[in-house]
């Protein structure tokens, strides 16, 4: 297998809101709230009509991506043998992802993310982890990993105790390892611990201008290219209109947006650029071919709603 994701396997529910849905719920634009109460995630979602439902999470969908380029992929990630949890795995199954977890019945449901698309195409995500947060290092199989040529992780799955013992042993028995930061809310909650696996554990690291930045506890631009020229690691950096940057040692390599874009949704930018980026590096181009491949792929998804081409 070329590629295996590792994820919090999440149904994705698309709805559209005003501005005034975000206030009223005290939701911050642009960012992920985690909602740890079942009947407070259903009070909010009840009220909403629902445009899409797609088998979600963000490296699952990079794994997506990286299929309907022709790359061999599979993907771990923990649901409930619940009617969602089978809607999950068959969504995968269709995109020729080989899921590589056997559902059981779990005491919490399978994991649902609500995204609130505003009328500027900005989403708020809004997510109830259920059973995906529950992944353990017992739903993580080596040889799965060794015979993966690339794991890909998401920041979203990291946290204390059994997820971080996953988290651990998908990196220590891994030939090369790639993970995106996922939401800046992810970097101020877990700094140390994200700093750590940047610095000595990854190969390849995702993240936008404001989680290297929150990473680095700095506001200089600058200074997150200083980071990743002594980081000695391929680090990418997507900056919203004003690109994309690659830093490899003392190569910098960046690339702007293209133009005239009809912009529909962001949702899945990131990880459709990942999917681009990284079918590039299995293929052997150079980094700023690359970047190119991220642009062309995130710049499909944000004309389109939802995070799948």
């Amino acid at each position: 297998m070329q590629v295996l994701g590792i994820g919090n396997a999440i149904v994705d529910v698309i709805c559209k809101v005003d501005e005034k849905f975000i206030t009223q719920n005290n939701l911050t634009k642009g960012t992920m709230k985690l909602i740890f109460d079942e009947k407070e995630f259903e009070n909010l979602i009840s009220t909403l009509k629902i445009e899409k439902t797609i088998s979600g999470g963000s490296v699952a969908n990079s794994i997506v991506g990286l299929s309907q380029l022709g790359i061999n992929v599979g993907f771990i990630g923990k649901v409930n043998d619940d009617d969602l949890g089978i809607k999950y795995e068959e969504g995968l199954k269709s995109e020729n992802v080989s899921y590589m977890y056997n559902k059981k019945k779990e005491n919490l449901p399978t994991g649902t993310c609500l995204i609130l698309v505003t009328p500027d195409s900005e989403r708020t995500m809004c997510t109830f982890l259920g059973t995906a947060g529950k992944i353990n290092e017992n739903d993580i199989k080596k040889e799965d990993l060794k015979k993966s040529e690339l794991i890909f992780l998401e920041g979203y799955l990291w946290d204390e105790g059994e997820p971080k013992k996953a988290f651990e042993k998908a990196i220590n028995n891994s030939n090369k390892v790639a993970m995106s930061l996922s939401d800046q809310f992810c970097v101020d909650r877990h700094k140390s611990h994200f700093l750590e696996l940047v610095k000595n554990k990854l190969d390849i690291i995702f993240a936008n201008e404001q989680e290297i930045l929150s990473l680095i506890n700095s506001k200089n631009f600058n200074e997150a290219v200083e980071f990743g020229k002594e980081l000695n690691k391929l680090l990418v950096i997507t900056r919203g209109e004003k690109g994309a940057v690659s830093i490899y040692g003392s190569n910098i390599d960046e690339n702007k947006v293209l133009d005239n874009l009809k912009i529909q949704d962001l949702t899945g930018a990131g990880d459709l650029f990942a999917a681009g980026f990284l079918y590039g590096h299995i293929k052997g181009l150079s980094n700023l071919e690359c970047l190119n491949k991220g642009r062309e792929m995130s710049s499909k998804i944000i004309q389109q709603i939802g995070a799948r081409l």
